[in-house]
């Protein structure tokens, strides 16, 4: 089943911490159409623009997102959530900035764990919603271990 033109489900279920651990990583119908819209609507217009984009997380079951230490509240629960990354040398700085400069529908845009001197590492996190979207923008940065979260992108 595909999601959207370039991105499979397997894709988005795709977790080898589920693998590792046995957990069962399905989801719901409801879920399946959380993904369609995701990715329909964002994930595929970003491959579009920036090539090779590949889901590093995409939907977690429950159980799943627990043995992670997700969020309780983790949209990549509900199928509304997935974090990015590119080839090719892209910048994941460029890419947050051209999905806000396009103005494209998102809830949460987080660049996470960047590194402007090397753009290979960390992700972008990007959520959308059928209902209510917060165009919330935050970079999250990592350190001891624990996540901080800043408002907006790095100049």
């Amino acid at each position: 089943m595909l999601l959207s033109r370039n991105f499979p489900l397997d894709e988005a279920l795709e977790s080898q911490e589920a693998e590792r651990k046995g957990i069962d990583n399905t989801p719901t119908p409801e879920v399946i159409e959380n993904l369609k819209f995701l990715f329909t609507n964002l994930v595929q217009p970003i491959r579009d623009k920036w090539g090779i984009t590949i889901i590093s997380s995409g939907y977690r079951s429950p159980e799943l997102n627990r043995s992670i230490g997700g969020s309780l509240t983790s949209q990549h629960v509900m199928g509304q959530a997935a974090d990015l990354k590119f080839t090719g040398g892209v910048d994941k700085l460029q890419v947050a900035k051209w999905i806000i400069a396009e103005k494209l529908p998102f809830d949460q845009l987080i660049l996470e764990a960047y590194d402007p001197a090397n753009v290979s590492k960390g992700w972008l996190h990007v959520s959308l919603t059928k209902g209510f979207n917060r165009k919330q923008v935050m970079t999250a940065t990592f350190k001891g271990g624990k996540v901080q979260y800043s408002v907006g992108l790095p100049v």
